[in-house]
């Protein structure tokens, strides 16, 4: 059997990889805390009502978390524009042929699990595959969203700037109803994607062995020399090279 040569590859930078756990703690916390406000559980208890503010430490909880959430997006945004190839806004929309190509060979292997009858090592994506460049483009509709109806619900009571300026939000749906219920819906949109998310990258670490998972701890990968033109390796090694020769003192100029 013939054995691969493999480079590693700096993909996930320290912004990205930052920008993605954060997401993670803060969806996961919005959702727990958003369900609770949405049903909140009868508690039972002889106290004085002043000693037993669960319910407000969990609103305070989700209105905390709900400005992390707002905030890191706006990092990420940036980001797009400040980051790497793979980071870049561009890497997210299908404009090429190529790109456009990955998208039927993702849903072959992926969707329809079939194989394809000639291994091209060009139909696996360095980065994000096309079919996921597009999912966190939706994605990030359904964040905008959120947060857009999340702080119109949050506007009549808070006392800050940035939540009254989406105080219009309310109004132009009709009432606090319509605009509870799309945000409601939209946390499921979030629950659905994680899921399948997990799946697929732990999907992809089995079949492919390039370390999907470990990449978003250490932002490398390993691909195939034979991926890779000449040109793009001798890239990639100069972006990890400046990443670790990053000097420590200023140059000296003669």
């Amino acid at each position: 059997m013939q054995s691969k040569n493999y480079k590693r590859v700096y993909v996930w930078e320290l912004p990205v990889r930052i920008f993605h756990w954060i997401n993670v703690l803060c969806i996961t916390v919005l959702a727990i805390t958003g369900f609770i406000i949405s049903d909140p559980p009868a508690i039972l208890s002889g106290a004085e009502a002043s000693e037993s503010y669960w319910f407000g430490t969990v609103r305070f909880i989700h209105f905390g978390t709900a400005y992390i959430f707002f905030f890191n997006m706006l990092l990420r945004i940036y980001w797009a524009f400040a980051g790497n190839r793979f980071a870049h806004w561009k890497a997210y929309l299908p404009f090429s042929q190529k790109m456009r190509k990955n998208i039927l060979h993702v849903l072959k292997v992926d969707i329809l699990l079939q194989h394809d009858k000639t291994n091209d090592v060009r139909n696996i994506s360095v980065g994000h595959n096309s079919v996921a460049a597009i999912s966190y483009v939706g994605l990030f509709v359904v964040a905008v969203v959120q947060v857009i109806t999340g702080f119109g619900l949050y506007a009549d009571m808070s006392g800050w700037w940035l939540a009254d300026l989406f105080s219009w939000v309310v109004p132009l749906f009709g009432g606090d109803f319509m605009v509870r219920t799309i945000h409601h819906i939209a946390t499921w949109f979030f629950i659905l994607f994680t899921l399948i998310h997990v799946y697929l990258v732990f999907y992809h670490d089995w079949l492919e062995g390039r370390g999907e998972v470990s990449s978003m701890f250490g932002g490398y990968k390993f691909v195939q020399e034979d991926r890779l033109t000449k040109e793009e390796i001798q890239d990639l090694i100069a972006e990890a090279e400046d990443l670790v020769n990053t000097p420590t003192e200023p140059s000296q100029t003669s």
